[in-house]
């Protein structure tokens, strides 16, 4: 939503949504924020410990059916398992998105990798969806005064869907732009510890036709960190673009430069209202 300053200081209850890349800080900013006012809803915890949550298990539960000590427990139920995802442990949810390209180095298969990504989207779509009820919930029942949405990088994607309109109508829209410093960080860390990935179909397909001719190699025989690696400043690019519409049509901008700087709550308003102003 856009607001005037005027507007924004005088909404009793702010509800912000935090639009940027995985990794550019924006829960070291929700944490920044006093836990006794401000209700930090995670919109990758919501998706693994709500929509994901099965998949998730049963993908854990594949790999220990390999090892005939725990599939003999598992089978007898003589023992279970859970996984233990936290707002800071999103672990259990990037494993089980996965890597496309060889199985022998760790990938999954085309067709494994597109159903994974395809779970992961309509499970983020609901988990957006989501985000009004918790508006609600978070001052009906435990009295926080604000809210602020701690969404995923690849949010720039449900562009002109329900959920990012549901988003644009019950919060401030404040897109956490990766400077170039950032972004060189970004990049080296994606280069030294290339993580999984979501990616539209459009851009999959048209980059994986590049990468494969590149490298001269089908797709289920390419090594897996090495396609992040290759694609993660192509995904950087591609979804800034994305991030920069929504934050100029329903919302506004920060660098994370400036947002790095901020050290508690008065200092993220004022933030903010800079960027109405500006």
């Amino acid at each position: 939503m856009k607001l005037s300053r005027k507007d924004f200081n005088e909404w009793e209850n702010k509800s912000i949504t935090l639009l940027g890349m995985s990794g550019v800080g924006k829960t070291t900013l929700a944490n920044k924020l006093p836990k006794s006012k401000w209700f930090h809803y995670s919109g990758d915890y919501r998706i693994g410990t709500k929509y994901l949550e099965e998949p998730i298990l049963d993908n854990i539960k594949e790999k220990a059916m390999n090892v005939p000590f725990l599939a003999e427990l598992l089978k007898s139920d003589s023992i279970y398992i859970s996984s233990n995802i936290t707002v800071d442990n999103l672990m259990p949810i990037s494993s089980f998105l996965g890597k496309i390209g060889d199985p022998e180095k760790g990938g999954l298969s085309t067709d494994e990798f597109l159903r994974r990504q395809k779970l992961h989207m309509d499970a983020e779509m609901k988990a957006m969806r989501d985000v009004p009820e918790f508006i609600k919930k978070s001052q009906r029942i435990y009295n926080y005064d604000h809210f602020i949405n701690d969404a995923g990088g690849s949010i720039c994607e449900l562009y002109g869907t329900k959920s990012m309109d549901t988003l644009i109508e019950n919060t401030l829209i404040l897109y956490i732009e990766a400077d170039s410093s950032i972004r060189d960080e970004l990049i080296k860390r994606a280069t030294n510890n290339p993580k999984p990935m979501f990616y539209t179909k459009e851009f999959l397909d048209q980059h994986l036709e590049i990468y494969t001719s590149e490298k001269n190699i089908g797709q289920d025989d390419m090594d897996p960190d090495d396609f992040v690696r290759w694609v993660f400043p192509k995904l950087l690019d591609y979804r800034k673009d994305k991030y920069e519409k929504i934050a100029s049509e329903y919302g506004y901008t920060i660098s994370a430069t400036q947002m790095n700087d901020v050290n508690d709550e008065s200092q993220f308003l004022n933030l903010i209202e800079k960027a109405i102003n500006s």
